[in-house]
């Protein structure tokens, strides 16, 4: 069975949107809702949200796979991939198959393709227990994952998100995915790429992406959205939007 995802009619290419570890496919909402018209495609990751209940396993390849069927499954012949954080990683090794119908990929704080050297064993083990608790979430989310105050909905749909998932699909990030090196995938990207970064993120840093994924992509463009954190789309949606509406039109 493929992961539930959402088909927004409208003209192409289509834009298929991969969330963050931790998010869902309605963290992509306040983007899509300000590219009117536009044909979109929101993916809850295998594990997470709607898709919780699919059997593992919950790697980077098998997203990976769930992200092409589903772009067979609802007939996509032109499209760009937009993934965050985790789901940037996996929109790496989709991207790296050279698939029919991709013309770009937009990689959104995403997860780089050579992990940083902060990227330790006692680092994913701290970080695999960051959800275990709502008020581990809630810390995470103030002062780790945003720069900029989310609205009371927005701070309330962070936290249910992170928790709804199983304990597998919720420890299968920080203790593998973060750490995996897709350098040699991500060499082989064709298309155009523009990577969107947050001025004050501090989990996916500016010179981290500078340093550990541009160097491995050929056409590339980084853009940093001033005042960020880590959730651009929830914190910077407006800019977010433009940046992927000229770079799709482009």
């Amino acid at each position: 069975m493929l992961p539930t995802y959402d088909h927004y009619r409208g003209s192409g290419p289509t834009l298929v949107f991969l969330h963050y570890w931790g998010g869902s496919a309605r963290t992509w909402q306040p983007v899509i809702e300000r590219l009117p018209g536009r044909d979109a495609v929101a993916v809850d990751a295998r594990g997470w949200g709607r898709s919780r209940e699919l059997p593992g396993p919950y790697t980077l390849e098998q997203s990976a796979q769930d992200t092409a069927g589903v772009i067979a499954e609802a007939g996509l012949r032109e499209y760009v991939l937009v993934g965050h954080s985790m789901g940037g990683k996996v929109a790496q090794l989709v991207a790296a198959t050279r698939p029919a119908g991709l013309t770009g990929l937009v990689l959104v704080a995403p997860g780089p393709a050579e992990p940083p050297p902060v990227i330790t064993a006692e680092y994913q083990q701290a970080l695999s227990r960051a959800y275990d608790s709502v008020e581990g979430v809630a810390g995470a989310r103030d002062h780790v994952l945003t720069a900029t105050p989310l609205d009371d909905g927005l701070k309330a749909q962070v936290l249910a998100d992170s928790r709804d998932s199983g304990p597998e699909a919720r420890a299968c990030w920080p203790l593998h995915g973060i750490a995996q090196d897709v350098t040699a995938r991500t060499r082989e990207i064709e298309v155009p790429v523009l990577v969107v970064a947050g001025e004050h993120d501090r989990v996916e840093p500016v010179d981290a992406l500078r340093a550990h994924l541009v160097p491995y992509l050929h056409k590339v463009d980084l853009v940093v959205i001033p005042g960020s954190g880590h959730l651009i789309p929830l914190e910077a949606p407006d800019a977010l939007a433009r940046a992927i509406s000229a770079f799709a039109a482009s």
